[in-house]
């Protein structure tokens, strides 16, 4: 038989999900791998250098799934962060649980460590970019050092935010999973609460008033 000449990132993404659900391993070998699906063994290598590129890539493929969704909806641009954020959110959990089998699979045995796993690398690079584009409100500190921290601080917490949701839908057992969504609508919103400014601003700007009173007095 002739080996498959036309294939995609996205084909060997998904022979390889089949593979590791259908046996509860991955594959030997790319060589094996190859020939368990007719195609040449270097036309995995076109697209991965290792099967633990691939792993991380199909993290990454949910994400872009998500934004690419997100991106098509005109009621998404007009959304301010949190409404985006809320939004990114519910499609990405979406993804995660058309996919639920596999998630399980590569993470299970590892939920309670979620942050130092490798296997979500390339997820978080992405996901800290994304919360790069959203345009948070955050102080402006007048001190491009200390704008940097708190940027980094930012996407830091955010990227801890998205593990623990991820943990609790993996334990989640409700159907539909609907205690992950009352989590999301609730830590979304608690996250954005913990973050809004203006408070902080009226404190600011009641100190600098009071301060210069005391000059002039």
């Amino acid at each position: 038989m002739a080996k498959k000449k036309a294939l995609s990132k996205q084909d060997i993404l998904g022979f390889y999900m089949d593979d590791v659900l259908s046996t509860g391993q991955k594959p030997h070998s790319v060589f094996a791998f190859a020939k368990t699906h007719n195609f040449e063994e270097s036309k995995f290598y076109e697209f991965y250098g290792s099967f633990s590129g691939l792993e991380k890539d199909i993290f990454v493929a949910f994400f872009e799934n998500t934004v690419n969704a997100l991106h098509k909806s005109e009621d998404y641009k007009n959304f301010h962060a949190r409404n985006k954020l809320l939004s990114f959110y519910f499609t990405f959990f979406e993804n995660l649980t058309a996919n639920r089998s596999y998630v399980v699979y590569a993470l299970e045995g590892h939920k309670n460590k979620l942050k130092s796993l490798q296997v979500l690398s390339e997820l978080r690079k992405h996901f800290k970019n994304y919360i790069g584009s959203l345009d948070i409100k955050t102080l402006d500190l007048k001190q491009e050092q200390l704008d940097k921290i708190q940027d980094r601080g930012l996407k830091e917490s955010a990227w801890f935010q998205l593990l623990v949701t991820m943990k609790f839908w993996l334990d989640d057992s409700s159907s539909s999973f609907e205690k992950t969504d009352l989590f999301i609508e609730k830590s979304v919103k608690a996250s954005f609460d913990l973050m809004d400014t203006t408070p902080l601003h009226s404190l600011i700007d009641l100190g600098k008033f009071l301060f210069k009173e005391k000059v002039r007095a």
